[in-house]
């Protein structure tokens, strides 16, 4: 029997105008220099398996690399929200057990509370996942402070099978790469590891270099766009 090689995707539809006009919305967003009072800010979340190690590691020498046992013991799971601001170069990383509509909207309240409260409004550029709605602080939060951080916020959605088009994908892969790429025991653990990539991070103000336009779409990308008829 010959094996095939299978590399998962995420395929976009074709000739979608729903995907097409989410995926243009998004990106005319990034198209716009740096306003202090409309910033744009990305965001995502990813689920992390914590592990243990069951055996005592072998220390590196210097001819041979540390050597870890293949078992390991799951020790639970958290989420980690990703935050940033991909013209400043900032972004921040908060880890929670769960990652529910009331998670969310208590990360997003900090953030507009904290660090945007002087803004007029805040450009989030996010998935369409369930939690990410308007409807989730109203389920964090009383009415009236539920509808103020509401209208502090205009909403982008990436279109469905869309999440490349989220900068912040981009910043939890670098993440993933860099920081999760090892096993983490428990919640404190990844905290500390976390916090210390986004110091470093923030500190060299390293930026997601986007150039993908929506011209380039129309063009790269022209499958996707609707045949109109004649």
């Amino acid at each position: 029997m010959t094996k095939r090689k299978i590399q998962y995707w995420v395929i976009p539809p074709q000739a979608n105008a729903e995907f097409v006009a989410a995926m243009e919305d998004v990106l005319e967003v990034y198209s716009r220099p740096y306003n202090p009072d409309y910033p744009v800010l990305c965001m995502d979340e990813q689920p992390i398996q914590l592990t243990k190690e069951t055996r005592q590691a072998i220390p590196a020498t210097k001819t041979c690399p540390r050597r870890v046992d293949y078992e390991y013991e799951r020790a639970g799971t958290a989420s980690v929200f990703m935050f940033t601001e991909p013209l400043l170069g900032w972004r921040k990383v908060r880890v929670r057990t769960s990652r529910t509509k009331t998670d969310w909207a208590q990360e997003m309240e900090q953030l507009l509370r904290r660090r945007y409260a002087k803004a007029k409004k805040v450009l989030l550029v996010c998935d369409n996942l369930n939690t990410h709605t308007r409807g989730a602080f109203y389920e964090a939060f009383e009415a009236p402070k539920a509808r103020q951080l509401v209208q502090q916020i205009e909403f982008h959605y990436t279109p469905k099978h869309g999440s490349w088009l989220n900068i912040a994908e981009i910043e939890l892969s670098i993440l993933s790469r860099q920081c999760l790429d090892r096993r983490i025991p428990d919640k404190a653990s990844l905290i500390a590891e976390v916090g210390a990539w986004q110091k470093n991070r923030n500190n060299s103000k390293e930026k997601v270099d986007w150039r993908f336009t929506t011209s380039d779409a129309r063009i790269k990308l022209k499958r996707l766009y609707p045949t109109l008829s004649s």
